[in-house]
């Protein structure tokens, strides 16, 4: 069984799920300890998952029903079991075959999505990073992680994914730090690319890329690296993990946060002083 995740999001989905078995119990008038021993487990497994310490397997689902007379429920608990696990992905779970199928899956919803806020506090935005940049950043995040090492191709599939700036219908604003300009993230050779990169990409008409100097007065701290796709979800990174909201008033409140992060962002001719800087820095 999967350990419950910190997301508030998947914390509510996995609580409703639980009051669903509950109520499936008492409907059958069992005791917790009666519904694992019908299933052959240890007596305090039931309770963990009445009480959101652990999340359910299919076969776990399966059984609790089958215990409860209602096996009829089992396939509409386990997709909303599924759902709820799928909140909260940890990364060696989604890169355990390397990274570069994880780029590929998320291409239909970079496509659908019409206008794209993302922010980041530690890396340049994977939208905007050079071939060298991206490689040398996957390799990285592989060797921590203890995953397969395809840096380079997964590198590739992110370039790839990333064409969708100059194509469609699409609009992009995206913010950094402006500590992410002096992070070396490769070698000097390849941080000078990557941020005469970004120089060149600030002249596209679909892309507001804000730098947030460090001399900024903050009204809003710094924050995770987080992604709002439209208003239908948002994707918020962490060192472990990727977190999926769907939830309208988590959607709101990262909506909010980067209203605020973008206002102290500085875009055009700001923002490309900063960048001039920064690569001068490298010497």
């Amino acid at each position: 069984m999967t350990t419950a995740s910190p997301s508030s999001a998947a914390q509510a989905a996995r609580a409703a799920l639980a009051r669903r078995l509950v109520g499936l119990r008492k409907d059958a008038g069992l005791k917790a300890f009666e519904v694992a021993d019908r299933c052959g487990w240890h007596k305090s497994k039931a309770s963990r998952i009445e009480n959101c310490r652990s999340l359910p397997s299919d076969d776990d689902i399966r059984a609790w029903c089958h215990a409860c007379d209602a096996d009829d429920s089992a396939p509409d608990l386990i997709a909303a079991s599924r759902s709820a696990d799928e909140m909260y992905q940890e990364w060696k779970r989604l890169h355990r075959g390397g990274i570069k199928p994880f780029q590929e899956s998320v291409i239909p919803l970079y496509q659908r999505t019409r206008c794209f806020r993302v922010y980041c506090s530690n890396v340049v935005p994977g939208l905007l990073q050079t071939h060298p940049y991206a490689t040398a950043l996957l390799s990285a995040i592989s060797t921590f992680q203890g995953t397969p090492n395809d840096a380079a191709d997964a590198a590739t599939a992110r370039l790839d994914r990333s064409r969708i700036i100059y194509e469609g219908n699409h609009r992009f604003v995206l913010l950094a730090e402006e500590a992410v300009l002096r992070y070396r993230i490769g070698d000097t050779a390849v941080m000078a690319g990557q941020l005469g990169k970004l120089l060149e990409l600030t002249s596209l008409p679909s892309v507001a890329f804000g730098i947030i100097p460090l001399t900024a007065e903050r009204t809003i701290w710094p924050l995770e690296t987080f992604m709002v796709f439209d208003t239908e979800r948002v994707l918020v990174e962490t060192l472990s993990a990727e977190i999926a909201i769907t939830r309208p008033s988590e959607i709101a409140v990262y909506a909010k946060a980067f209203g605020q992060l973008k206002e102290l962002a500085v875009f055009g001719a700001p923002a490309r002083a900063l960048l001039r800087t920064a690569i001068d820095a490298l010497g």
